[in-house]
C-alpha cells in the first residue's frame, strides 16, 4: 500500500479561502453555488489562467442507505434527495475541482467522475462490479454514524479492493450523518482505532450544507492530494505530468 500523504503536503488544503484562487473557483460557482455540469462540459479559463485538467474514476462503496448517492450530489453542488432510495443501476456524477501543488505552486483542475451503485443491484448482477472497477483510480468507503453495521463492514469492502492490481488504487473512509450526534451509534475511539490499524484516512461529513465551498474542501482536496500523490509514486517523480492531463481549458 502507498504511503498515505500528510494532509497539505501534496496540494494547498484551504486554497479555495485565498485570494489567488477566486479566479478559478469562480468557473464551477454561480452567485456563491455550485455550477451544473453536464458530461461535456467543463470550466472554461480565460487564456491567461489556462490550465491542465486530469481525470479520474472514483468508485462509492457502502451499504444501502449511507448516503453514497447525496455524497455524490453534495460534492458536485446537486440537490440531495429529501428521501432515501435505492439506486437501481450505476449512477454517474461529475465534479470538478480546482488544486493548487504545494511544489511548484501549479493550478489543475481535477475532474471526478463519481461511480455509485446500488448494494441489491450489484449482488443481483455480476457484470456490475466489474465495471465498476474497470480502470477505477480510488475508491471511498462509506459508513454512516448512525449505524453501526455499516462501520463493521468496513473491513468486508475493502478485503474487496486489496487484490493486485486494485492494491493501488486509492482508498479513503468517509463517515456520513456526523452531525446527528444524539443518534450516535460509531464512538470516536472505534473510528481513531480503525484508522489506526487500516492506516486509511477517515473522514467526516454531516448534513448542512453550505453555499460556499468549506463543506466538501476538505474531502475533495483530501481525494485529490491522494491521487495525485499515487501518480507521482506510479512514475517515481514528484514532478510528474500526469498522463491523465487533456488538452489545455481555453
Amino acid at each position: 500500500m502507498t504511503q498515505v500523504p500528510a494532509p497539505g503536503s501534496v496540494v494547498v488544503s484551504d486554497w479555495h479561502r485565498c485570494k489567488d484562487s477566486k479566479d478559478y473557483f469562480s468557473k464551477i460557482l454561480h452567485k456563491k453555488r455550485r455550477k451544473n455540469f453536464g458530461l461535456l462540459e467543463s470550466p472554461v479559463m480565460s487564456p491567461l489562467n489556462a490550465v491542465d485538467t486530469v481525470q479520474y474514476k472514483i468508485f462509492i462503496s457502502g451499504k444501502s442507505g449511507v448516503g453514497k448517492t447525496a455524497l455524490a450530489a453534495r460534492l458536485a453542488g446537486l440537490n440531495i434527495p429529501n428521501m432515501h432510495y435505492e439506486t437501481t443501476g450505476i449512477e454517474t456524477t461529475v465534479v470538478h475541482w480546482p488544486v493548487k501543488l504545494t511544489e511548484n505552486g501549479r493550478v489543475l483542475f481535477f475532474r471526478l467522475q463519481l461511480w455509485d451503485c446500488g448494494e441489491n443491484a450489484l449482488r443481483r448482477f455480476d457484470h456490475l462490479l466489474p465495471s465498476c472497477k474497470e480502470q477505477v483510480d480510488a475508491v471511498l468507503f462509506l459508513f454512516s454514524f448512525t449505524d453501526r453495521t455499516s462501520f463493521e463492514d468496513l473491513s468486508n469492502q475493502i478485503k474487496k479492493w486489496t487484490e493486485p492490481p486494485l492494491d493501488r488504487v486509492v482508498k479513503l473512509v468517509v463517515g456520513t450523518k456526523f452531525d446527528l450526534f444524539m443518534h450516535c451509534d460509531v464512538a470516536e475511539k472505534d473510528v481513531r482505532g480503525f484508522q489506526m490499524t487500516s492506516g486509511l484516512p477517515v473522514l467526516r461529513m454531516g448534513g448542512e450544507v453550505s453555499d460556499g465551498l468549506g463543506d466538501v474542501a476538505p474531502l475533495l482536496n483530501c481525494l485529490a492530494e491522494n491521487l495525485w500523490h499515487q501518480d507521482c509514486v506510479t512514475v517515481g517523480s514528484g514532478s510528474y505530468r500526469s498522463q491523465r492531463e487533456t488538452a489545455t481549458l481555453i
